[in-house]
């Protein structure tokens, strides 16, 4: 079993207008997933920094950030992290390049967890539905050009209020959505923004929102997860 999660964690910005990284690694630690794609895990300005400082991360974490090298303290590429346990082999990653209005993006890596090669995308897509479909067939485009193929796992916000149309649709050729429910907003999760899905060769066994007292102030979104059988 491989578990992984999708969090938008806000800037570690929470319901109460506060400013807590360690209230969000404490919800991370709640989950315990093998592998978390964060969203708006950089800050917006600046050296677009990680909200989490990696010395954080290193000394009160069972994780590691996978470095894609943009920029020097940010923890991903256009506020997309993906963080692995320590002990995981990390084979190959890369940033996503997106089409959009305002800055956007994705990111790729393949690692090794528990003999299983394991291709996860974190994305966190536009406001805009007609962006929403261009970006979503960039990914696919992406994926589909790659010189290597593994069972992927692709997680984020993908901002899609319909429950089959838009972005969805075009992911759902080629990839399953784990049924794991609202998650926006945390206070009163109504809409279904956040999403998992999974390519064959992966089945979900078990998934849901993890919704308890940290998560919702913790964040605008709470955290999705969904325990994956690779075999």
């Amino acid at each position: 079993m491989i578990t992984v999660a999708s969090y938008n964690m806000h800037k570690a910005v929470g319901t109460d207008r506060r400013r807590v990284p360690e209230r969000t690694l404490a919800v991370l630690r709640e989950i315990d997933a093998d592998v978390i794609a964060l969203q708006e895990a950089d800050r917006r300005f600046g050296r677009r920094e990680g909200v989490i400082p990696l010395h954080l991360l290193e000394e009160h974490s069972p994780w590691k950030a996978i470095p894609f090298g943009a920029r020097a303290h940010s923890m991903g590429w256009h506020g997309n992290a993906l963080l692995v346990r320590k002990d995981v082999v990390i084979a190959d990653c890369e940033a996503i390049h997106l089409p959009a209005l305002e800055p956007r993006g994705a990111v790729m890596a393949d690692v090794r967890i528990n003999g299983v090669m394991l291709r996860v995308v974190g994305m966190h897509l536009d406001l805009s539905g007609l962006w929403r479909r261009r970006q979503a067939h960039a990914i696919l485009a992406h994926l589909a050009a790659s010189s290597a193929q593994h069972p992927t796992v692709l997680m984020g916000d993908l901002n899609e209020w319909s429950r089959q149309s838009g972005c969805l649709r075009d992911f759902g050729h080629s990839f399953a959505a784990a049924p794991t429910g609202p998650s926006f907003h945390a206070r009163r999760p109504v809409a279904r923004l956040d999403r998992i899905m999974v390519s064959p060769g992966l089945r979900v066994v078990e998934c849901g929102v993890h919704n308890s007292a940290a998560a919702r102030s913790a964040s605008d979104h709470l955290p999705v997860w969904a325990r994956l059988d690779a075999g």
